[in-house]
């Protein structure tokens, strides 16, 4: 009797192992595999500046490190307002380097003769006609640019174009744009020109000494923004031609301002200078250029 209460218990034991539920720890889906780790940092893309399209064409400049509009105006021979409204800079004072500028006159659309007659506004999209190397302030361009014939002969059209430059950015010259200068102040030459350490000639004097235009031109830039040169004047005589009054003591011409030759534009000093002199230079499609080669001789 006692053999079969113990086999019968071995018999339940054995039961219930059978029958026992076994719990396996669940196993999680792996995380779909991706290129790019979790958390990692994806480097946006490099930004290019502005113009960056355009950089090594022709009547285009690539900003350097130390460059100011007044600066580029002076390389390139243009007005730095001009510039300024060639690229639609808001705030000229904000440029960078590698930055990539228009430093010739955009290329105008053709507009119909009876238009520009009538004084009427070219049609939307249709850009207003600019002459080449016409220069002025941001102010919209007249309905009849100077320097265009029309006539009364319809539907001829008038184009005004851009003369493509040669290289170097700045516009071919044409043949009629010579210069006839006259000395600007009455001092002796105590410095002349050298390409690398005086781009102009210096002209020696005392403390108020009148400076003149040494040509006919328009004033388009009056001021000391310059590094070394001071209180300075620019005047634009032509498409071709600059020329700069450094280191004065009074200025007495406004930007914009024409001005003829022989007017008085400022007076002689020493600002930013080691002494009292005019620095006067003369820059050919913005390339200094030997002053001596076109003042009268003495």
């Amino acid at each position: 009797m006692g053999q079969l209460v113990m086999l019968c218990s071995v018999v339940v034991v054995l039961a219930a192992c059978g029958t026992r539920t076994v719990h396996r720890a669940p196993v999680a889906e792996s995380a779909p595999v991706t290129s790019v780790e979790a958390g990692a940092v994806v480097a946006p893309a490099a930004q290019q500046p502005p113009g960056f399209e355009n950089a090594g064409k022709a009547g285009y400049y690539t900003v350097k490190p130390g460059d100011t509009m007044i600066r580029i105006g002076m390389e390139t021979g243009q007005s730095w307002r001009d510039i300024a409204r060639w690229n639609g800079l808001t705030n000229p004072n904000v440029i960078e380097v590698g930055q990539v500028l228009r430093v010739t006159p955009p290329v105008a659309s053709t507009v119909p003769a009876a238009t520009v007659l009538a004084g009427a506004k070219p049609a939307a999209g249709a850009s207003a006609p600019v002459a080449a190397g016409s220069t002025g302030t941001a102010a919209p361009a007249p309905a009849t640019p100077s320097g265009v014939t029309t006539t009364a002969v319809a539907p001829a059209t008038v184009t005004a174009t851009a003369v493509p430059p040669a290289q170097g950015g700045a516009a071919a010259a044409p043949a009629e744009d010579e210069v006839s200068l006259i000395w600007p102040a009455s001092g002796t030459v105590i410095s002349g020109f050298d390409e690398v350490k005086n781009k102009g000639v210096d002209i020696g004097g005392a403390a108020g000494d009148p400076v003149v235009a040494a040509a006919d031109g328009r004033v388009v830039y009056v001021g000391s923004s310059l590094r070394g040169y001071g209180n300075l004047i620019i005047l634009k005589h032509n498409n071709t031609y600059l020329t700069a009054y450094a280191h004065n003591q009074a200025l007495l011409v406004k930007e914009d301002q024409t001005v003829r030759k022989g007017q008085k534009i400022a007076e002689m000093g020493n600002s930013d200078a080691d002494r009292i002199k005019l620095h006067f230079e003369v820059r050919r499609q913005g390339k200094p250029v030997d002053p001596a080669k076109y003042l009268p001789p003495r």
